[in-house]
């Protein structure tokens, strides 16, 4: 069996803003195996980005710890790579300046780096676009961009925030097929945010459906279709089972979240 790459043991974050504390998540905990790829989906507002951003360290919890390999970790380092929903790209570097932007904030070896990021370019299908600048680069090729540069730093655990979600449809699944192309090669565990619910079931080993504000897991789905996965898997009868499933879920939460929602409304104006 896969050992757990990555964990969270009750995990809770609660941010205050002028004296009124929100709960944005309570109780996660979380376990991903080695090499394993593990999406969350939920209704806006769950606090999908705002886990991604504490497994990052960007944030701190104000509960619960986050493990590697079963070492607690509590703050960013070079086994976690984060990808964000916008590429921020640095439009004055070329794309190999922008591949590496990491090494560089590190001060590891530049030349052991350029030959790491010249394979991880290639490895996204960007060999031979090294003195290219961002605004030559299409919206996908410069996400590709975005996830060479996270390669190149060597993480063992992705952390992707709804990266394709700026793409047009069509890039944005062709994006998908490469992406588990790339995950294939490079062999990384995952945890990635979306809110397509087709996106996650295509995708994934496991997705985990987040509640409402306060978000925790409602439900843990396994997607138990074959491997490797093309696009036409997404008409057929087993997929669109998952992706109902999931989306009753989702739809379960918001409209008890309205429910709660209308209710205190009436009862603030009686």
């Amino acid at each position: 069996m896969a050992q757990m790459k990555l964990e969270t043991d009750n995990l809770g974050k609660t941010f205050r803003r002028a004296g009124a504390a929100i709960e944005a998540l309570r109780a996660v905990s979380v376990h991903v195996k080695e090499g394993e790829f593990v999406s969350v989906v939920g209704a806006s507002g769950c606090g999908k980005t705002t886990l991604l951003r504490i497994l990052d360290g960007l944030i701190e919890p104000t509960e619960g710890t986050i493990s590697i390999d079963g070492q607690v970790v509590n703050k960013p380092g070079p086994d976690r790579g984060f990808v964000f929903q916008q590429d921020g790209l640095f439009p004055w570097r070329t794309v190999m300046r922008n591949a590496l932007f990491g090494p560089e904030v590190q001060r590891t070896d530049l030349g052991a780096a350029r030959r790491v990021a010249e394979a991880m370019l290639r490895l996204v299908g960007l060999g031979g676009f090294d003195d290219y600048f961002p605004h030559e680069l299409s919206g996908g090729m410069r996400q590709r961009v975005n996830l060479a540069r996270a390669l190149t730093v060597g993480p063992e655990v992705l952390l992707m925030d709804e990266p394709f979600a700026s793409l047009d449809a069509q890039t944005r699944e062709i994006m998908q097929g490469e992406l588990l192309r790339i995950w294939r090669e490079a062999r990384k565990t995952v945890v990635f945010v979306t809110h397509q619910i087709d996106e996650a079931v295509y995708l994934s080993d496991r997705v985990l459906v987040f509640t409402v504000r306060p978000g925790r897991i409602k439900e843990e789905v396994v997607i138990d279709l074959p491997r490797p996965r093309e696009l036409a898997i997404k008409r057929t009868p087993e997929f669109v089972h998952y992706a109902d499933r999931i989306w009753r879920l989702i739809e379960e939460e918001v409209r008890e979240s309205l429910g709660r929602e209308v209710q205190e409304a009436v009862l603030a104006h009686r």
